[in-house]
């Protein structure tokens, strides 16, 4: 630690009282950690600025206390003279005075600390033994015959659940389970209420409530001997106790939570108008479908009365059909026998009229016979005479010939018929082909005539 000069013994350095009161004050927030005291308030004073300052004292000595806006706004209660309380606080030293002080952080009431350090320890206990779980909560029912209130007769809380309840649901009965709420047979006497309750079964729910309060007060709920109660509770608990920023472990334990009695009752019962609107609305939903559906079914009885015919009736339309049917197929019959008759006689009346002669057509065809055979043989005689003609034309025309009369044809050595003296080179070789035979031969010189 680095020490204020006033402790670094230079024994010849002198100081000023504004150095001696900061070296002090640099020395004591350094040296003491921030820490807890207990006392007793005295001569508490409120600034209109908004800070407390005030002496905490025991038997043997006091000590200065200041506690600025700023934190005392978080305090929900009021400090009074002759308060026994814990304050957390920095020691330091008020440098204009050379005043001793401490500066409070936060404030709590002498015992609190006991009191959380249990809240804590039964909670984590009760925790581990799975008395919170949300497997263990039992359902509220949806509509409670019977709505069972654990309080003190002449509490607050009593008077706001009875008015919701009155106000949500006006016939729906009530037991009350007078009990104490606060004191140290407060937690006695709230488990045995619990225990009366679910040993006479008149109810369907329970509401557990008390008004707001200090830990103190609502330590009764905090006790072991009510939480188990409730979790061994056969009818559902809603717990309703204090103000909706305090906790109570019965609050854990119950089956379901409220932030205050009167959202408790809201919770326990159903609302009268909220039903009734709800009926009303099922009931004209009701109405309209049954409406539709008789108006479909007296629609279809329409339909299918038109549809529906006497059976004399219909047998009579059927037999006028039937002799509608009858003489249309006699009819149909009679002009197929009609048209059929007449074709037959046409068709005799046309071979009457065309019968063949069978010695003229015999005349014919030898007729026709010997004039086929003459054409046909000019015709042949033609076809020959053109074809020896053609046959002279195409031996003429035929290489062959042309070589027999002393002709020959030159190849060059790729196969190529040479026609042109351009085309050979001296020393090339040549290839002639005669009418029998062929020949190679060197060119020597060429020549362009």
């Amino acid at each position: 630690m680095n020490l204020p000069p006033i402790m670094s013994g230079n024994l010849h350095k002198v100081l000023t009282v504004s150095e001696l009161n900061r070296n002090t004050k640099q020395f004591l927030e350094q040296s003491i950690p921030l820490l807890w005291v207990q006392g007793e308030i005295s001569n508490l004073k409120r600034y209109q600025s908004g800070h407390w300052y005030f002496s905490l004292k025991d038997a043997d000595a006091q000590v200065r206390c200041v506690l600025f806006g700023h934190k005392n706004q978080y305090i929900d209660w009021q400090p009074k003279d002759g308060m026994q309380v814990e304050v957390l606080a920095i020691v330091t030293l008020y440098e204009p005075r050379g005043d001793f002080q401490l500066n409070v952080e936060t404030m709590r009431r002498a015992g609190l600390g006991e009191l959380f350090e249990a809240f804590e320890k039964l909670k984590s206990k009760l925790e581990q033994a799975g008395l919170f779980s949300p497997t263990n909560k039992k359902p509220l029912p949806a509509f409670p015959q019977q709505i069972g209130i654990i309080t003190s007769p002449d509490t607050a809380a009593l008077r706001d659940v009875l008015s919701t309840l009155q106000r949500r649901m006006p016939a729906l009965p009530i037991v009350i389970y007078p009990t104490l709420v606060q004191g140290k047979t407060a937690a006695g006497s709230i488990a045995d209420a619990i225990k009366i309750a679910c040993r006479r079964a008149e109810c369907d729910v329970l509401i557990l409530c008390r008004g707001g309060g200090s830990i103190e007060d609502l330590w009764a709920f905090n006790e072991e001997i009510v939480t188990l109660a409730i979790a061994a509770s056969s009818i559902p608990i809603v717990s309703g106790i204090g103000h909706e920023t305090d906790f109570t472990i019965a609050d854990f334990v119950a089956d379901m939570r409220a932030p205050t009695p009167t959202a408790a009752a809201e919770l326990a019962s159903r609302d009268r108008k909220e039903l009734s609107h709800r009926l009303s609305m099922l009931h004209q939903r009701m109405y309209r479908i049954t409406l539709h559906r008789i108006e479909y079914a007296m629609q279809q009885v329409d339909i299918l009365t038109h549809r529906l015919i006497y059976p004399g009736d219909r047998i009579k339309q059927q037999t006028i059909h039937l002799e509608h049917l009858q003489d249309r197929l006699s009819n149909t019959w009679r002009h197929q026998i009609e048209k059929k008759q007449w074709r037959l006689l046409e068709y005799s009346q046309r071979l009457a009229a065309v019968s063949p002669n069978i010695v003229r057509l015999a005349e014919q065809q030898k007729e026709w016979t010997s004039h086929f055979h003459s054409v046909y043989s000019r015709y042949f005689e033609t076809l020959s005479v053109r074809l020896q003609h053609m046959q002279i034309q195409l031996s003429h025309l035929n290489p062959q010939s042309i070589l027999e009369r002393g002709y020959s044809i030159t190849y060059s050595m790729q196969g190529t018929i040479i026609r042109d003296s351009k085309q050979m080179n001296p020393g090339d070789r040549i290839q002639v082909k005669f009418a029998h035979g062929m020949c190679e031969a060197d060119v020597i010189k060429t020549k362009n005539s």
